[in-house]
């Protein structure tokens, strides 16, 4: 494909994006007034949180929540520009810091209990009058964002069964769980062992470095297969290693990756955000976002390659 037909393909893509993300287009005459992007801090729980979400001059109908389930002692401000590009495709992002003990290291680990605190926030959130999103939120829909750890916590929330150590208290899946788009993610068995499936009630995107040192490519492979239930989707982003989504490389307090990142943090963040994005709009139900996803992305998008079951 030349680049012209890309690009053309590429802005017919937004052109139909425009139509059914949720979000209101703006005048270029508009631009001077427009408002900023949404971002406050929240407590979810007694966590601290981050929220992200588009300016409210562009939200015309309420937003699904995603829960970003952040990596094992990965700080949630090292998320800001991922969520902040997912927010742009019309949901309001919710990072919290959770903080419990794993196998007798205290730090910052996820539990699938958050999914349904984090319904729990949703309603509280819509209905407090001073809040940014007040009566913004579409409290029936829950997605799910997940890094490493907090991946593997997503994963198993999908499933609705309690998998220590991910489960720190019981937890069942909400019934506003929609679907889930984890970065970084695998179940596989220790030593190549494989993967047990997967009973996920909700579809699932891995998006996955191919540089990752961490979490290997083909133990996202062998997860990918162990899905039960389609749609599921594994999008391979070129160069990217383990921390391809973060702010920066290997912060501070987490497990280094061994394997250097050979495509820009800028590319790979808006790689992994686009993809995510625009697979959970789809699982959503938005048919515009579905015409990307299965029938423009991987054509136009020369940063990942794409498996996908439907």
């Amino acid at each position: 494909m030349t680049v012209r037909a890309k690009l053309a393909g590429a802005l017919a893509a937004v052109a139909l994006f425009s139509l059914g993300a949720g979000l209101a287009p703006r005048p270029a005459s508009a631009t001077a007034t427009a408002s900023a992007p949404i971002a406050y801090s929240s407590t979810v729980h007694g966590d601290p949180a981050d929220v992200y979400a588009p300016p409210s001059d562009q939200i015309r109908t309420r937003l699904p929540v995603a829960l970003l389930l952040q990596g094992a002692n990965v700080d949630k401000s090292q998320y800001a520009a991922f969520a902040r590009a997912v927010a742009g495709y019309g949901f309001a992002v919710v990072v919290p810091n959770h903080t419990r003990t794993v196998l007798g290291q205290q730090g910052l680990f996820t539990e699938q209990a958050q999914a349904a605190w984090t319904v729990e926030w949703m309603r509280q959130e819509a209905g407090r009058a001073a809040s940014p999103l007040h009566d913004k939120i579409d409290t029936g829909s829950l997605v799910l964002l997940g890094h490493s750890f907090g991946g593997a916590t997503g994963l198993m929330v999908t499933t609705g069964t309690c998998a220590p150590p991910f489960c720190g208290e019981p937890a069942t899946r909400p019934a506003e769980l929609k679907g889930a788009a984890l970065y970084g993610t695998n179940n596989a068995s220790p030593g190549g062992g494989g993967s047990p499936p997967v009973a996920n009630a909700v579809p699932v995107a891995l998006i996955q470095g191919t540089a990752d040192g961490i979490a290997a490519p083909s133990a996202a492979e062998t997860t990918y297969q162990a899905l039960q239930k389609p749609p599921k989707m594994l999008v391979s982003v070129t160069g990217a290693n383990h921390y391809g989504l973060t702010d920066a490389q290997n912060p501070a307090g987490a497990r280094p990756d061994p394997s250097a990142q050979t495509a820009g943090q800028d590319v790979t963040v808006a790689a992994a955000a686009r993809w995510s994005g625009m697979f959970l709009r789809t699982v959503l139900g938005d048919r515009w976002s579905g015409v990307w996803l299965y029938g423009v992305g991987d054509a136009v998008d020369d940063a990942v390659t794409v498996v996908s079951t439907r």
